[in-house]
């Protein structure tokens, strides 16, 4: 994947000082290049200083599948007009990097040449002027390329533009369709995958059932010594334990399922445990291996969330903490602050936690299965994002909620899922009364490592409507 650095300019300052202005753009896609800030590759561009060029340049962005977006600099004074035919075919994310080569004013030696050939100042408000003008989605990032907040800031945009390319390309499978009754888990499918490019097709329980009846005893063997190396192991999923076909069953799913994901080209999945035809017990291990791997995932068909959280693993790749999905589970009201019991069946992903997780076995008293198995773990404590997305009927809503992860006030010796505690802000009271005024969804992704600044952005370059609650929230003012 990889960005195009177009830098405008004109010929009105002629052959040398446009020489000078593509040197310039070069060192500055160099530092971009080199900084442990930005995830992509930036690619220099020949300086842009006629409509046609322009034109040709945002066409080429447009049809280069590597490219997931564009940055813009107007090195020098780069009239509006020659941009919109450009910007007009332009549907990739657009960054403005309003900048200047040199970081300080050479006072001593200042001139018109210097002013003339250093006008981003000038040129930049001229080319935000078009885009306003024009209504061109994009995020302006000002000050000094080599300045390591500024490189923050376009890496974090970049990290955006890979989930906006993420969800235009996203296939999500529906194993199972919709948990029956269930209203927030459906949704227009045809208007997101229009709107976001998701696109999401039902497969039948019997078609996962082939790839499960499928595999190998040897390639189960091998997966389960896995399972002994990275994860402590209920002693009774040993091969002489009470359990232990119960764990084969789990490494099957996980090997039928992840084949048939490849297979068809599925990045994201859901599943319900009112449909497990053919299934022993419900996908729990196989689950959150796969969202570990990156996959997304939603619970009783809820395909929005699934894309979400393959959408914000993609934007977090390489960051450390994780994603997961998940629900809002249970309270705990007082005494003390107040707090949210995140939990679900089984399917919550170890890469939120820094513990090892451990593999155990559980009567599950829905679906009518065998006891499934699962990774129990604690959430890590620290600062996270609580993030659903909402088919509202007319737009899809992006609501945020900032939370502290906690770790639990006693051990839970008895609550055989992964599971993690957190306060969300301004605090439980307001955030439950705004978030359901909001009507935001029971299903969430938790995000530890992506920003409410990513996610404005994400909304902004989706045309989704962005709904935070905040340290400032006050519940009325959602109703």
């Amino acid at each position: 994947m990889n960005i195009h650095f177009l830098t405008g300019s004109q010929h009105l300052y002629g052959p040398d000082t446009l020489r000078r202005v593509a040197e310039n753009a070069r060192r500055v896609v160099e530092g971009l290049r080199e900084s442990a800030h930005v995830p992509v590759e930036v690619v220099w561009q020949p300086v842009l200083t006629t409509p046609t060029e322009i034109y040709a340049a945002i066409r080429r962005a447009e049809t280069d599948e590597a490219c997931i977006g564009i940055i813009c600099w107007m090195h020098t004074f780069s009239p509006g007009k020659m941009w919109i035919r450009g910007l007009q075919i332009l549907s990739k994310p657009l960054l403005h990097l309003h900048t200047q080569f040199y970081r300080s004013l050479p006072y001593g030696e200042l001139d018109m040449d210097f002013m003339n050939l250093h006008q981003s100042a000038h040129g930049g408000r001229e080319f935000g002027h078009i885009c306003a003008r024009l209504g061109v989605r994009r995020k302006v990032v000002a000050g000094h390329w080599a300045d390591e907040e500024i490189q923050q800031r376009v890496g974090a945009w970049a990290r955006t533009a890979l989930g906006v390319a993420e969800l235009h390309d996203l296939r999500v499978g529906r194993l199972g369709d919709n948990m029956r009754q269930v209203a927030v888990t459906e949704g227009d499918k045809v208007a997101a995958q229009a709107q976001l490019g998701v696109s999401v097709n039902g497969y039948g329980m019997g078609q996962l059932v082939e790839w499960i009846d499928a595999v190998r005893d040897n390639d189960l063997t091998t997966l389960i010594d896995q399972y002994q190396y990275e994860y402590r192991v209920d002693e009774r999923l040993a091969p002489d334990g009470t359990h232990y076909t119960h764990l084969r069953e789990a490494a099957r799913i996980e090997l039928g399922l992840r084949d048939f994901l490849r297979n068809e080209n599925l990045l994201a999945f859901t599943d319900t445990f009112e449909n497990l035809t053919g299934l022993h017990q419900l996908p729990g291990l196989a689950v959150q291996r796969l969202m570990a791997e990156g996959y997304g995932f939603g619970a009783e068909g809820d395909w929005k969330t699934a894309a979400l959280l393959r959408c914000l693993k993609t934007m977090s790749l390489g960051l450390p903490g994780g994603n997961s999905f998940m629900e809002d589970y249970t309270y705990h009201f007082g005494p003390g602050q107040p707090a949210v019991l995140g939990a679900h069946m089984l399917e919550i992903c170890p890469s939120i936690s820094t513990e090892q997780p451990f593999c155990t076995v559980h009567p599950l008293g829905i679906g009518g299965k065998a006891d499934p198995v699962r990774l129990v773990f604690n959430g890590a404590p620290g600062p996270a994002l609580n993030v659903s997305l909402v088919d509202m009927g007319d737009r899809l809503r992006l609501l945020v909620n900032p939370v502290l992860g906690i770790a639990p006030a006693a051990d839970l010796p008895r609550l055989p899922v992964a599971r993690v505690l957190w306060q969300p802000a301004p605090d439980l009271a307001t955030a439950a009364e705004a978030w359901i005024y909001a009507g935001g969804a029971h299903h969430t992704v938790y995000s530890q490592n992506v920003t409410v600044d990513q996610l404005r952005d994400l909304a902004h370059f989706t045309g989704m409507e962005l709904v935070v609650i905040d340290a400032g929230a006050v519940a009325d003012d959602f109703r």
